[in-house]
């Protein structure tokens, strides 16, 4: 549906009497029909006023509960407008008078954003009056709204879900990419371990094969030693040499 534009209807109840000035704005009726002029011209503060004058003096009275309702509403003071016309509504004397009530009752429903709400008060109205084109209408603009809001929070939704599964990708690849991070430096770090434990082999092997270098007091000390061996030894021989050698038999 296209284009839709809602449509507000008031139920302002007009009523006439005769009698003196004073004693009109002293009656109920007279309280009443000065709200009327008031929200006419546009002063909805003062029409509240005199419609709760009205309250005060018939709390039963149908119509000064009812144009409560309206200045609360034209006030967008939808909470207020609701509660005057229910209260309303138990002193209606038609199916007309409480289809008017449950219609405005959708009308600052829908004003409030309570679009739910506001659809099954259209329904309560056009069942009492099924032939009202104007509470059709909005049950029309109301159902169309709140298809729109339906489908706009699916595209929420389904917009939190992808922005949800993107978060959780990317959980997944920074933790993939930390642990990656973490296994190259381990890898580096084991890689550095071997080649340090390498060089030091390499070196303590290098340390093995080099001769050990000695002072020149340690290798004159170890040439005397030598000598007193040398002496030792020749010593030996020549007692061996001394000796008679047995044999098994004398030849």
């Amino acid at each position: 549906m296209k284009n839709l534009k809602l449509i507000i209807f008031l139920f302002i109840l007009f009523f006439f009497t005769a009698g003196s000035k004073e004693s009109f704005s002293q009656s109920l009726r007279g309280l009443v029909n000065e709200g009327v002029e008031n929200y006419d011209k546009g002063n909805f503060s003062d029409a509240e006023v005199n419609f709760k004058k009205g309250v005060e003096k018939a709390p039963e009275n149908f119509e000064a509960k009812f144009n409560l309702g309206d200045a609360f509403f034209k006030q967008e003071r939808f909470d207020e407008a609701i509660k005057s016309y229910n209260s309303s509504l138990a002193f209606a004397k038609d199916d007309i008078q409480k289809a008017r009530v449950h219609y405005n009752i959708g009308n600052s429903l829908l004003k409030a954003q309570k679009i739910k709400e506001s659809i099954e008060e259209y329904k309560k109205s056009l069942k009492l009056n099924p032939n009202d084109q104007e509470a059709k209408y909005n049950l029309s603009y109301a159902l169309e709204m709140l298809k729109n809001k339906d489908d706009q929070q699916q595209q929420k939704n389904d917009k939190d879900q992808n922005k949800d599964k993107n978060k959780d990708q990317n959980k997944d690849q920074n933790q993939n990419k930390d642990q990656n991070k973490k296994d190259e430096q381990k890898d580096q770090q084991n890689k550095q371990d071997k080649q340090k434990q390498d060089q030091q082999d390499k070196n303590e092997q290098q340390q093995q094969q080099q001769p050990q270098k000695i002072s020149k007091e340690e290798a004159e000390r170890i040439l005397e030693a030598l000598k007193d061996n040398e002496k030792d030894l020749q010593k030996e021989l020549r007692k061996i040499k001394g000796k008679r050698v047995k044999t098994d038999k004398d030849w």
